[in-house]
């Protein structure tokens, strides 16, 4: 079975291929969902390990929303959307058509609307695998949590031991002055990283 530490230059090329298409699809998605433009920053794709995402996302004591779903189907994984709170407070605003407030905690209008979105969001990135690997992916229910990184990470943990490796995909979506800085993340098992190395006719 692949471990994501031991993937290849091509094999790496084909897992940023996949994240890069995923992005733009989710930020289409977003456009339709607010009817306004998004502009989408090249995303960067990383493959990083579970225990260095609380830094990546702003540190252990920062706030974020964190948007979870379960991947079922052709692979079993995790599908994670991290929106740093000023970035969550943004998306919010953008869908209830007013500003949000600076506060520690989400109304229960923001909250309802990020986790739509984020239900959005994470869909269409598994939508986009779905046409690019030619596998059937389903996806649970979306389950939202507005928290310290620490402790958002530690939910989405949940089931993987600490050495996981994650594959990362940090973008910025942009409407006119507001930018939404958020990280995608799929934690496939190792079975499920076979089977997608696979459908993109990488060999292992």
């Amino acid at each position: 079975m692949t471990d994501i530490r031991s993937l290849d230059d091509m094999q790496l090329d084909a897992v940023k291929e996949v994240g890069n298409i995923g992005a733009g699809h989710a930020a289409t998605a977003l456009s339709q969902l607010i009817d306004k433009k998004i502009m989408i920053a090249v995303p960067k794709v990383l493959c990083l390990p579970l225990m260095r995402v609380v830094d990546l996302v702003g540190g252990p004591q920062s706030l974020v929303a964190g948007v979870t779903m379960h991947v079922l189907g052709d692979i079993s994984a995790k599908i994670v959307l991290i929106l740093p709170r000023q970035s969550a407070l943004q998306l919010a605003s953008l869908l209830i058509k007013q500003e949000s407030e600076e506060r520690r905690t989400l109304s229960m209008l923001e909250h309802s609307a990020i986790k739509e979105a984020g239900n959005i969001l994470a869909g269409a990135y598994l939508n986009a695998l779905t046409e690019f690997l030619g596998l059937l992916l389903l996806q649970s229910v979306p389950q939202l949590v507005f928290d310290m990184a620490e402790a958002v990470v530690n939910e989405l943990a949940k089931g993987f031991p600490a050495s996981t490796e994650v594959i990362c995909i940090e973008t910025e979506f942009m409407e006119s002055q507001r930018v939404i800085h958020g990280y995608f993340f799929l934690m496939p098992d190792k079975v499920s990283l076979d089977i997608i190395l696979r459908a993109t006719q990488v060999p292992k």
